[in-house]
């Protein structure tokens, strides 16, 4: 998978993938763009994707975290963060920015990314909120009559270039969830926007994010938007 980019311009560029991108394709597409980031010879680039189903492991994973009765698929992600399930209704957003010039602070990447999906989720008509004790984004689950995750955050910087990124989910199959410990959390569990009662397609999805993005990473970040169609 390719993801050359069409221009070289300061923005940075947004790619939809339609339809389901294998996982190790997605991992070695990110190598290749941080790379050329790296080298000046591409853009900053916002790639959002979904995944067949299946689980990554971060570099906090423990084994006992998985059960997987269902025998789905497991890569170790390279990432941080621990066990994630990722699927088919779960918008993934890889995230390549050049912390080089945006500053080399990987704790502000993060806080900027968490106030990114906040803005946009608020966009959508949910309230979510981080929590110190706990990564990702949360919201309250009157189902559940607790808290629950709706988005996992796992980043990785190469060389002050940052990949990896975010899963929000839309509208996932939530059982899948019941094969891992989420993130190394035991006592609160997933949700989603349909779960929340929030019925959005994933094209409003996608728009609420490109409306917000600007406000929490600031210069250059309007977007370019160059479509995938299948495999670029």
């Amino acid at each position: 998978m390719d993801l050359a980019p069409a221009t070289l311009s300061g923005a940075v560029e947004w790619r939809i993938a339609e339809g389901l991108t294998p996982y190790p394709e997605a991992v070695a597409a990110m190598e290749a763009r941080v790379a050329a980031i790296r080298a000046g010879t591409a853009p900053e680039c916002v790639w959002l994707v979904e995944h067949p189903p299946l689980y990554t492991a971060g570099t906090s994973a423990r084994d006992e975290d998985l059960f997987n009765p269902a025998g789905l698929p497991t890569y170790r992600a390279g990432r941080g963060g621990q066990w994630t399930y990722h699927g088919p209704g779960q918008r993934v957003g890889y995230v390549m920015l050049d912390l080089r010039r945006r500053g080399p602070d990987v704790r502000a990447y993060v806080h900027g990314l968490e106030a990114w999906l906040i803005a946009a989720l608020a966009r959508l008509g949910v309230r979510a909120e981080t929590r110190a004790d706990r990564i990702g984004l949360w919201v309250a689950d009157r189902r559940a009559g607790t808290e629950a995750k709706i988005a996992a955050i796992g980043v990785r910087v190469t060389r002050w270039i940052t990949w990896h990124g975010f899963a929000l989910n839309v509208e996932p199959e939530l059982a899948h969830f019941d094969g891992i410990v989420p993130c190394g959390v035991r006592d609160h569990g997933v949700t989603s926007l349909a779960r929340l009662g929030i019925t959005a397609a994933m094209a409003e999805v996608d728009a609420a994010l490109m409306a917000t993005f600007g406000a929490a990473f600031g210069e250059g970040s309007v977007p370019l938007l160059q479509p995938c169609h299948g495999v670029p």
